[in-house]
């Protein structure tokens, strides 16, 4: 098993979510947006943590042999821990798990064991001091702009306080940490949550329910660049 590098930490990436691709065509479909993808963003959900369903490893294992993209799986699971191997055997690269289930440090310990890396996410209402004190053993912090589980919800800016929180932590710890936002993402929240600290951007619906989806993967990339300036 051969993972893919991520890329270094703090750089700006584009991660389309499949959740709002047409999963009847659906390796077209990340094909189409590629050359606008730095990393695929994986929704995994069970219908326990979240109250939806979505895919698990076999569809990971056949997108595999359509992209050599970094894939990010977030796995909304109440029991993240019983599938880690089966993903990373699957093909996933980084897995994030979510703080509210419990046993992070495990979790956390497992990830690594099987070469994957791990990442923490955080629900809207929770606070961030329940993932401060993880920060430097995870690779990634994605904090949730949307009460996952359904795609195409509206963009929560309260949310950005964490984020600006979890920003300063990481550059006053020097840590090599990628902070992710999810939900609501598009050409007008994008630069704000760059501004917030932000490096890594999750969008659905603003890519994969535009008529061009390549085109919008780009135009969310100049929106996030300006964030930057």
């Amino acid at each position: 098993m051969t993972l893919i590098d991520a890329g270094p930490a703090g750089a700006l990436r584009i991660a389309p979510s499949i959740l709002a691709a047409d999963f009847g065509s659906l390796a077209n479909a990340v094909e189409g947006i590629d050359a606008q993808t730095d990393w695929l963003h994986v929704d995994v959900m069970d219908g326990h943590f979240v109250p939806n369903v979505s895919i698990g490893p076999p569809v990971v294992a056949s997108l595999r042999r359509y992209s050599d993209r970094f894939f990010d799986c977030h796995l909304m699971m109440s029991e993240p821990g019983r599938y880690l191997e089966a993903f990373a055997k699957a093909g996933a690269d980084g897995c994030t798990v979510h703080v509210e289930v419990g046993g992070t440090a495990a979790l956390i310990c497992d990830a690594r064991s099987l070469g994957l890396r791990i990442g923490l996410a955080a629900n809207p209402d929770t606070p961030y001091d329940t993932v401060a004190p993880f920060l430097g053993d995870i690779d990634l912090l994605l904090l949730m702009t949307v009460f996952p589980g359904f795609g195409g919800q509206s963009f929560m800016g309260d949310v950005m306080s964490k984020v600006q929180t979890a920003r300063c932590d990481v550059e006053s710890g020097s840590l090599a940490l990628d902070i992710e936002v999810d939900g609501g993402i598009d050409l007008v929240t994008a630069p704000v949550a760059v501004r917030a600290g932000a490096n890594v951007l999750v969008a659905g619906s603003a890519i994969f329910s535009r008529p061009y989806p390549l085109e919008a993967a780009q135009a969310l990339r100049a929106a996030a660049l300006e964030g930057r300036e």
